[in-house]
C-alpha cells in the first residue's frame, strides 16, 4: 500500500482533503506499510463515501507514480462499532500500539511519524492537521496537562489492548455517537440555494446559469454546501442546477472547500447549520 514515506504523506493529504469536504473527525490513526488504522467520527456523513474518496484519489496517485495499473485496494474497508467509552479507550490504545510492530519503534511508538500517539502526548505537532485529540483527552481530565499525563500512563499500562485486537471487524460502517453533536446532512437544497443567493446578493437563477458572470465563487460554495449538507453526489447536484457537468461540479466543490476556509465566508456555514439546529 505504501512503498515509502512519500506515499504515506500523500495518503494523509488525501485524508485531509476528504476531511475538508465531509467534515468528519479523526480521533487516532496509525499507518503501516500494507494497511492503515483510523478511529473516525463520521459526524453524520456516509463513511463509505469518505473511504471511496480517499481510496480513489490515492489509487490514482499510486498507479501513476509507480507506473502500474489495476486495483490497489483489493478488499472493502473494514469497520467496527465503538459503543462505549471503555471500548474507545481500548481501541485508541490498539491503534497507537501498532507502531510497536515497526522496527525501531518497539519501545517508543510515540516517535513514529505516521501515528497520532505523539500528538496525544504533546511530543510532536499535528503535521497533517487532522487530529481531534481533545475528545478522548477530555475523558481523562478537563485540564489539558493532566489529561495528557493520564493518557500517557494509560497507554503504556493498559492490558485491554489484546482484547481490542481480537474484536471481530464488521462490514457495516458505523459511527461513535456518545457525547457529540452531529452535522445535519439532509437539509433542503432549495433552502441552501436561497441562503447562498442572499449572501452573495444575486438572483437564484444566476446560480443555475452555466456562464453567469461574477457568480463563480457563489456557485463553488453552493456546490460544496449541497454535497456537504445535503449528502448529494455530483450527479445529483447536476440535476438540481441543470447547467453543469459532473466534472465542473467536482471542480467547483473543491474550490468551495477552499473558499469556505476564508474568514469572509465562514459565516455561511454557521447560517446553514442554523437551519437544522
Amino acid at each position: 500500500l505504501f512503498k515509502d514515506d512519500d506515499d504515506k504523506v500523500k495518503f494523509m493529504d488525501f485524508v485531509k482533503k476528504a476531511q475538508d469536504q465531509f467534515e468528519f473527525k479523526v480521533y487516532s490513526y496509525c499507518l503501516m506499510d500494507n494497511h492503515a488504522h483510523f478511529i473516525i467520527d463520521s459526524n453524520g456523513a456516509d463513511i463509505s463515501k469518505i473511504m471511496h474518496f480517499i481510496n480513489y484519489k490515492y489509487a490514482m496517485y499510486y498507479n501513476k507514480r509507480h507506473e502500474r495499473i489495476g486495483h490497489l485496494f483489493h478488499d472493502r474497508f473494514k469497520s467496527l462499532i465503538v459503543d462505549s467509552d471503555r471500548y474507545l479507550f481500548a481501541l485508541t490504545a490498539y491503534v497507537h500500539f501498532n507502531a510497536t510492530d515497526i522496527k525501531g519503534y518497539e519501545t517508543n511508538p510515540q516517535d513514529y511519524r505516521f501515528s497520532s500517539l505523539g500528538i496525544f502526548l504533546a511530543e510532536k505537532r499535528d503535521e497533517f492537521n487532522l487530529i481531534d485529540d481533545s475528545f478522548i483527552l477530555s475523558m481523562f481530565s478537563l485540564k489539558e496537562a493532566a489529561a495528557r499525563a493520564m493518557y500517557r500512563d494509560f497507554i503504556f499500562k493498559v492490558k485491554s489492548v489484546v482484547d481490542a485486537k481480537r474484536q471481530e471487524f464488521k462490514d457495516e460502517p458505523t459511527e461513535y455517537r456518545s457525547m457529540r453533536k452531529v452535522l445535519v446532512r439532509d437539509l433542503s437544497p432549495e433552502k441552501i440555494i436561497e441562503i447562498i443567493a442572499e449572501r452573495f446578493n444575486i438572483d437564484k437563477l444566476m446560480l443555475k446559469i452555466k456562464n453567469s458572470k461574477g457568480a463563480k465563487e457563489a456557485k463553488a460554495i453552493l456546490c460544496f454546501a449541497l454535497r456537504k449538507f445535503c449528502d448529494l453526489k455530483c450527479a445529483d447536484i447536476c440535476r438540481i442546477l441543470g447547467s453543469m457537468g459532473q466534472a465542473n461540479v467536482s471542480r467547483l466543490c473543491a474550490l468551495g472547500a477552499e473558499l469556505i476556509k476564508e474568514e469572509r465566508y465562514r459565516g455561511i456555514v454557521e447560517e446553514i447549520l442554523a437551519i437544522g439546529a
